[in-house]
């Protein structure tokens, strides 16, 4: 199947085209593409790294692009994300994929921790917004943004907007919309939470749940070493050395666990730098920029960077020190094997982790085998 038989104009194929992730559809996008631009309600279940964005996207360029000329330049479709690195992402695919529309969308995402005042003036003739709850309600309070005239919503990581204490928020912006409206929900996983906002909010809704293929699993390499916790630091050093590794995002627990890695990965000649929400978002988006760029070898990161986050073609994932929950460690492993294309996912499992580990593994369905360290000499790193 291709792009061209999903119904999207020719506009938006050239776009696609040109884009080198995008050989063919990917099953999301063969699903929800044509029921978006039908107008139907819509509940996908889906992992970040499924292509889901680009399956709202498009048909959110084509609808807008469609409307009568007197319609355009006012807000037709809204965008919430849990997280500013997941706006400027959507935003960012957004624009690419609308390049060759005439006259263009006008696109753009808002969010915290920058400043309001060029968010203010970018919202004017907006059509598509991208928005984190929180700044989406400042600016409606300040008056610079109308949501009445929205016509599609997308919940994009709904979990995430509850898992994050969105939903007071979440429950005011749906307030200050149109009632009837397009409402489409995308999430990782489908709780309770998320349940009850599919039931109050999606009016027979087409259902989507797109789930691993084997294909796509063995894309991921998952090696698990067991190390005492005193040689972590030296051995992640020696994995980074030894293997030549260009391109490596480590997971730790805590923001100050990850600055002391990173410290330690600087003082031994490997650039390296954090990306955790004790960092500005000035920061943040700096760290991310240079590790997509290639200019640093390792990015250490929270689980803010878990989902949301997307890098071709990364090559390497370790987790430094196991998540809190199984879904949490399937989260980051799928950072790698992206796009079809291999990579591998390195644990450093302690002792103390054994009985938590065990948990993840029941979650995968299977033994992972593990690789013992004790007798190799870090010494030199």
């Amino acid at each position: 199947m291709s792009f061209a038989s999903l119904g999207l104009r020719s506009e938006l194929l050239s776009a696609i085209a040109e884009q080198q992730q995008f050989k063919r559809p990917y099953p999301i996008q063969r699903k929800v593409i044509p029921a978006i631009l039908q107008g139907r309600d819509l509940l996908a279940i889906a992992k970040t790294g499924s292509g889901k964005t680009a399956g709202f996207i498009l048909p959110l360029l084509q609808l807008i692009e469609c409307q009568a000329p007197g319609e355009r330049r006012r807000l037709k479709a809204l965008v919430l994300v849990p997280t500013r690195e997941l706006a400027a992402q959507v935003d960012d695919v957004a624009r690419q994929l609308g390049c060759h529309l005439n006259p263009r969308v006008k696109t753009g995402a808002v969010f915290g921790g920058v400043a309001i005042n060029p968010q203010m003036i970018q919202l004017k003739g907006i059509e598509l917004l991208i928005a984190t709850p929180g700044r989406l309600l400042e600016l409606v309070g300040k008056n610079s943004v109308q949501l009445s005239t929205v016509a599609t919503l997308v919940l994009d990581e709904a979990d995430r907007l509850y898992e994050q204490d969105f939903q007071d928020e979440v429950q005011q912006i749906l307030a200050l919309l149109p009632e009837k409206r397009q409402n489409l929900l995308f999430s990782a996983t489908f709780g309770a939470d998320v349940e009850r906002l599919a039931t109050s909010q999606l009016t027979n809704p087409l259902r989507v749940e797109i789930k691993e293929q084997v294909s796509e699993a063995e894309l991921i390499t998952q090696q698990i070493y067991t190390v005492d916790p005193s040689r972590k630091g030296p051995f992640l050093r020696y994995l980074i050395k030894t293997g030549d590794w260009k391109q490596v995002l480590v997971f730790t627990s805590s923001q100050r666990r990850a600055d002391n890695v990173t410290k330690k990965l600087l003082d031994n000649g490997i650039s390296a730098a954090t990306f955790h929400s004790g960092m500005s978002q000035g920061g943040r988006t700096a760290a991310l920029t240079r590790f997509k760029a290639g200019e640093l070898r390792v990015l250490v990161a929270t689980d803010l960077a878990a989902r949301g986050i997307d890098i071709q073609f990364l090559p390497h994932v370790v987790n430094y020190e196991l998540p809190r929950s199984p879904n949490d460690y399937l989260h980051r492993i799928g950072r790698t094997g992206r796009a079809e294309t291999a990579g591998v996912a390195v644990t450093l499992l302690c002792p103390e982790d054994l009985p938590h580990f065990k948990v993840i593994e029941k979650r995968l369905g299977h033994r992972l085998a593990r690789i013992d360290t004790a007798e190799l000499d870090l010494a030199a790193y």
